[in-house]
């Protein structure tokens, strides 16, 4: 049985966590869930770690959502960099999903771009343990998460 930590916020305006959950069950099974709440997201490197560390989870989901002023890039940035040097010293994949307010045109949009990206990565955390050759199949293929996909490009 694998185990998945979710961390996520309260400043975030949308739960992300649970439309990852909710995706993770849709995905498949053989692992078990174990989801944290901190305060924002300079919080979310440390909720991780001891997720990895404490709790053992074999992967984590780190899920924020960035206001749209100066300093809320700069912890975004803070946050991103922190979770980082967690990947890096439990040697444990951390996925990033996070949404910044100021992509999406109105509260509608941003709801729904949250829960798309929150469940896309959801999907490929559940690969990364589960299907790792299905990441691989889709190399180059210019996915992304929560908008549309870019497509790939091709040499001439």
């Amino acid at each position: 049985m694998k185990l998945i930590g979710i961390a996520d916020t309260t400043f975030a305006r949308y739960d992300m966590g649970k439309a990852a959950i909710d995706e993770l069950e849709r995905t498949g099974t053989g692992f078990r869930i174990i989801r944290v709440t901190v305060p924002g997201m300079k919080d979310l490197p440390v909720a991780c770690k001891k997720l990895i560390e404490e709790q053992h989870c074999d992967i984590c989901m780190a899920l924020g959502m960035p206001g749209p002023m100066p300093k809320d890039k700069m912890c975004a940035d803070e946050a991103s960099n922190g979770l980082i040097k967690a990947q890096l010293m439990t040697n444990t994949h951390i996925i990033e999903v996070f949404v910044h307010e100021d992509e999406a045109k109105s509260d509608s949009e941003l709801a729904w771009l949250a829960d798309r990206r929150a469940r896309e990565h959801a999907v490929n955390v559940y690969d990364l343990l589960f299907r790792p050759e299905r990441l691989t199949q889709r190399a180059g293929t210019g996915l992304r998460q929560g908008f549309e996909d870019k497509g790939p490009v091709y040499k001439q």
